[in-house]
């Protein structure tokens, strides 16, 4: 990795940069209907119900959120609520980096231009942009793109409008599922797992891994 330097570092915003907190927001909401013992699998399922949502065609993520709740109490047998769902879009805007994302942006974006490609509402993301403390040369949105990652279109929308191709970004995520798998079949050779936690390490992947955004800058040998 500290042989390649490229035209531009993409991120994954949410759960890599931004401190992804729907399960949070799921167990504020109904920790008063589902027991701790359940709400582990309430929690899962409110996940998978997400990913399911965005693989399909494009929609608003207020309806991503609200169809995953709705679908996740189904299975639950807990009573949902449409204001549920709101409350949990809206939070969307207020979270804040994780703690050593900062000081590692703001290292690597004297060297290399930095860029999103978000599973977001254009409404949405630049509020959590802004609280990451670094200059972004580009931020895409899932509404700009009308496809959520792990879609490729995602990932194809976003080299368009850098004119660049796959040889020239190194992509960074915490997640195979939305993220590396995807930059793999595409054909993107460099990519970072930042290890949160949120999935096993899957070196069929090809990447080279950190625990946070620290380690970025050595990473690439700057």
């Amino acid at each position: 990795m500290t042989q390649f330097r490229p035209k531009y570092i993409t991120f994954d915003c949410y759960g890599t940069l931004t401190n992804f907190q729907m399960a949070e927001a799921a167990r504020d909401l109904y920790c008063d209907e589902v027991d701790e013992e359940r709400m582990q699998q309430f929690v899962k399922d409110f996940a998978a119900y997400r990913l399911d949502e965005i693989l399909g065609e494009w929609k608003p993520y207020s309806e991503v959120v609200h169809n995953a709740i709705e679908r996740t109490c189904k299975k639950n047998r807990v009573r949902f609520h449409e204001e549920d769902a709101r409350k949990v879009y809206e939070k969307v805007p207020t979270w804040g980096p994780h703690p050593d994302v900062p000081a590692g942006l703001a290292t690597v974006a004297k060297e290399i231009p930095l860029v999103i490609l978000s599973n977001a509402m254009n409404e949405q993301i630049h509020s959590n942009v802004e609280k990451l403390g670094a200059p972004f040369h580009a931020v895409y949105t899932a509404q700009q793109a009308q496809a959520y990652k792990p879609r490729l279109r995602a990932f194809e929308y976003m080299l368009d409008q850098l004119n660049a191709g796959p040889e020239d970004i190194l992509h960074v995520s915490s997640s195979f599922r939305y993220d590396l798998m995807s930059a793999h079949d595409l054909g993107i050779k460099n990519k970072i797992w930042v290890n949160r936690g949120h999935e096993p390490a899957n070196p069929y992947y090809g990447y080279t891994e950190i625990k946070g955004i620290s380690g970025l800058a050595g990473a690439l040998g700057l």
